[in-house]
């Protein structure tokens, strides 16, 4: 699509030639929403030559909200840059789940933040946390301190830059760990396996890996009572649920099969109040979640 040589009203409605011929670009190249897509494509681009150039990325196959800068979660206008992981709207079950646990002022940890999309939900949903965030990946981090406050995002290994002061004192740790076997990255949809940090994606050879290591270290972060929330797959959620009661921690699961989503909740023993239904097994809330894509 060439910009239009003439004058015109800008962005264009929908029931313009313009905008259809953006739905026609979006369905030719495979984009199963072209009409909600042109929509956003269309509100992103601020000149006819702008929307040229929005359309040729989206259609060489970047991410959506790589291409418009950002996406929506739970109501949200998250920024997302390029190359950063997009968060999914099944994650937003992680998000209710922390939120019926979190009561205000909390401490709060963003693990493997990514864009910070999980903090920020929480924050809005919940006044006043006391909210920190870290990741590993230089650009997360850098899109993260645009969605959160910046001097509260750490960049680092895990655990490794937060500050000290916290261990013990985290009541919800939010961590959407990578859990994509790395033998199945390949199998991802190209938006994802060509777009996204594989940090963000590869959780090794069964997609645990950096469960384990963040299970390992959580009952010397959180708080007598807190909790560790994490999304995994159905097929994965035996081996989850016991790499975190082999930390100490004890575990029930949650599932939404709206969203198909899997949510571990596990909590470090004590602080004077009830783990929740099935403390200590995985007690599915929902029933069993269908089959579904890691990404």
């Amino acid at each position: 699509m060439s910009a239009p040589s003439s004058p015109l009203s800008f962005p264009p409605s929908s029931s313009s030639p313009v905008f259809a011929a953006v739905v026609g670009r979006l369905r030719a190249a495979g984009c199963v929403f072209a009409e909600e897509e042109a929509g956003l494509l269309l509100s992103a681009a601020r000149s006819p030559a702008d929307l040229s150039a929005l359309v040729d990325r989206r259609v060489a196959g970047l991410p959506l909200e790589h291409v418009v800068g950002w996406a929506g979660f739970r109501g949200l206008r998250i920024a997302v840059d390029p190359g950063v992981f997009v968060p999914r709207r099944r994650t937003e079950f992680l998000v209710e789940q922390a939120a019926a646990l979190a009561p205000p002022g909390a401490v709060v940890v963003d693990l493997c933040c990514g864009s910070g999309a999980l903090g920020a939900a929480l924050a809005a949903a919940t006044p006043g946390l006391d909210l920190y965030a870290a990741d590993v990946d230089p650009a997360a981090v850098r899109c993260a301190r645009r969605n959160l406050p910046a001097d509260r995002v750490f960049q680092g290994d895990l655990y490794g830059p937060l500050p000290a002061g916290l261990r013990g004192r985290v009541r919800i740790l939010l961590a959407n760990v990578p859990y994509v076997p790395t033998g199945e990255i390949g199998l991802l949809p190209a938006e994802a396996r060509e777009h996204e940090a594989r940090v963000a994606l590869d959780g090794g050879a069964d997609g645990l890996d950096v469960l384990r290591r963040v299970a390992a270290e959580a009952p010397r972060w959180l708080a007598p009572g807190g909790h560790l929330l994490f999304e995994t797959s159905e097929r994965q959620t035996p081996e989850a649920v016991a790499v975190v009661v082999r930390s100490g921690l004890t575990a029930r699961v949650a599932s939404s099969e709206e969203l198909y989503s899997t949510v571990v909740i596990a909590t470090r023993p004590g602080g004077g109040e009830a783990d929740g239904p099935g403390a200590g097994s995985a007690a599915v809330r929902s029933g069993p979640v269908p089959g579904r894509s890691l990404t």
